[in-house]
Parts: structure tokens; sequence; C-alpha cells
């Protein structure tokens, strides 16, 4: 089985003899072999192992993502991935700092949100006519 994982930057490593992948999804995690039917999910932030035919274990954490299982190739698509053997180190320190990422992410979107939702007040308070006798008058002008 072929294992892809690639940023927008980069493809990050190209497997070929990867004899099982353990992954998770927003649902849990599972695993996939050789001859597993088609997929496609979204990963959440967390650590992808693998185990080569000669026996050698990797991690990749991935910045969420789309796993995809097409034939005999598993393709990862993510924002970002760090490949290391030292699988306490990936879940203790790049996890967190991918964590910690998503999370100001949401904080800035969450205020972004915010401001626009101001602005598109301020428009309507503006829009709105500031006397009521401007708003009695019939269109054209002159009462």
């Amino acid at each position: 089985m072929k294992l892809v994982v690639v940023t927008p930057l980069e493809v990050v490593t190209t497997v070929d003899d990867v004899a099982h992948i353990r992954a998770e999804d927003p649902s849990g995690s599972f695993g996939i072999k050789p001859g597993h039917a088609a997929l496609v999910t979204a990963l959440a932030i967390s650590v992808v192992s693998w185990r080569t035919r000669q026996g050698d274990e990797l991690h990749c954490a991935v910045r969420g993502g789309v796993l995809s299982v097409e034939g005999d190739t598993v393709s990862i698509a993510t924002r970002k991935a760090v490949i290391d053997r030292d699988l306490a180190r990936l879940e203790n320190e790049v996890l967190a700092r991918f964590r910690g990422a998503a999370e100001e992410s949401a904080r800035v979107r969450i205020d972004e949100e915010r401001l626009r939702a101001a602005a598109i007040r301020n428009i309507q308070r503006l829009l709105q006519p500031t006397y009521p006798a401007l708003a009695a008058r019939p269109a054209g002008g002159r009462a």
C-alpha cells in the first residue's frame, strides 16, 4: 500500500511499502490495511501512524485535513504535517501547537463576524432617516 502526505507547500512524504495505517477522524480512530474499501474522511487534529512491511513505525502530526483511500493508495491532504518517530513528542508538543493555532483561528473568525455585524448595524442606523418629519415626506421633496 502507498501513503502520500501533502500540504499546500510540499509533499511531506511518499511511502510505498505500508502495511498498516492508523488515523483519527471526528468519530474516532480507525485502521487501514491493503485492500481497504474506497474512503474519504475529514481528519481531526491528530497523529497518523503507519508501519512498513519491514516493521518500521512512523508518525505524522496533522492539522486536520482529508484522508482518502483509492485503490492501494492512501492520500492525506493537510494544512500542516510534522513527521517524527517519537510519538510522545508529537502528541505533547506538536498537537498542542496545532490545537492552539486552531483555537486562535476560531477566535479571529468570531471577532471578524462581530466586527462585520457591528458594521452592518451602523450602516443600517445611518441609512434610517434622522428626523421623523423626513420619513413622512412624500417622494419628490416638498410636502
